[in-house]
């Protein structure tokens, strides 16, 4: 059995460089892409795609069944399958339009690897996410060592992205120019900043009580004051490691530059959390600990179009569908107390038409 097809490596770099330049699409969204076409090639032999049938893409989706997930032994979650099948179909529908192919495909050989529709909503269902109450993230903090410099910038660390709801990506890209202490802001700045598709925008401190301001103000005076650190220097500064009394590597002290990736930062958090005595919860579940938060205390739909707008969200929607989902508990507490308080005000049929109305409105404009 081939496994390599000269043509069709030929078509697939000028497929990745259209989703590159024309269709903008991220390295890693590329790389997904790649991902796909290689299992399909896998599974069919490395054939031609000049002689691709129908019948190859059902026997695909046959396989995708059958096939097991490495990692856990399983067989493979309907989201994986549906986004191989949409990469695949995307690629030959481009494919179909290309000189050397479109004599050869139809567009609609393409359809062929939809997935069916009942498992298409499996593989779309919203599901509730663990994330920790901001009870928890308080406490966490509170038990965090903070004697040296390391320590100090751990605890920061946590606080930060309570105080923002930073992205871990960013969180290893901040430099202290980033941070206004004074206007209590931090700028996401996409030339300096790895936000989510490149996107600049503001960032006011959520005001989470607690500690958790006075922990990170402290570390920003502490970086300037004591180590005279400068703009152009990191926020959370890598490790540096050196030789131990015993000859082994072990960490002395902070380097001069940020982490290159955000794998360090889910370790601080891991630990953070186990000395804690409580489950993981990564950097970005703080995100849907602020959500759920922000529905509780903002008092107007104003107010919350502002704490949206403070994650980088340009439409409430966004917020709503990606981190609003109720948890079970917190749902099963409502609808008690709702039947347990018969006598509180009821919500104006014509405010909430507006409201849902306008909701709408958003998400048709596109989410982003």
């Amino acid at each position: 059995m081939a496994k390599h097809n000269a043509a069709n490596a030929r078509i697939k770099r000028e497929y990745f460089q259209y989703l590159k330049e024309a269709g903008r699409r991220s390295e890693a969204s590329i790389d997904a892409v790649a991902k796909a076409l290689d299992r399909f090639e896998q599974a069919n032999g490395h054939k031609d795609f000049r002689k691709f049938h129908r019948q190859q893409a059902v026997a695909f989706k046959r396989k995708l069944d059958d096939e097991r997930a490495v990692r856990t032994g399983k067989p493979l979650s309907r989201a994986t399958v549906n986004s191989t099948l949409s990469a695949l179909r995307a690629f030959f529908v481009w494919l179909a339009g290309q000189p050397g192919y479109k004599s050869r495909l139809q567009y609609c050989d393409a359809d062929y690897f939809n997935l069916a529709e009942t498992d298409v909503r499996i593989a779309k269902a919203v599901r509730h996410k663990p994330f920790p109450s901001l009870e928890t993230v308080h406490h966490v903090l509170s038990v965090m060592p903070f004697e040296t410099d390391i320590e100090k910038r751990n605890r920061a660390l946590v606080a930060f992205a309570l105080l923002t709801g930073a992205r871990d990506g960013a969180l290893a890209s901040f430099r202290l120019k980033h941070v206004d202490l004074r206007d209590g802001r931090v700028d996401q700045d996409a030339r300096d900043v790895r936000t989510k598709a490149s996107k600049t925008f503001e960032t006011w401190f959520y005001p989470v009580g607690g500690e958790a301001l006075a922990i990170f103000q402290d570390w920003c005076k502490h970086m300037r004051e004591v180590l005279l650190w400068g703009d152009e220097d990191p926020l959370f500064p890598a490790t540096r490691i050196g030789i131990g009394e015993g000859g082994g590597f072990v960490a002395v002290g902070l380097r001069r530059d940020g982490w290159t990736n955000a794998g360090p930062i889910r370790k601080i958090f891991a630990e953070a959390f186990a000395a804690a005595g409580q489950p993981y919860y990564n950097p970005h579940s703080f995100r849907d600990t602020l959500v759920q938060y922000g529905e509780r205390v903002c008092p107007t739909i104003e107010a919350f179009k502002a704490w949206s707008q403070n994650m980088g969200h340009t439409h409430a929607m966004t917020t709503l569908t990606s981190y609003g989902t109720i948890s079970p508990h917190r749902q099963a507490e409502l609808i008690r107390g709702i039947a347990a308080d018969q006598t509180a005000p009821s919500i104006d049929p014509t405010t909430l038409a507006t409201i849902m109305g306008a909701l709408q409105k958003m998400g048709g404009k596109g989410l982003s």
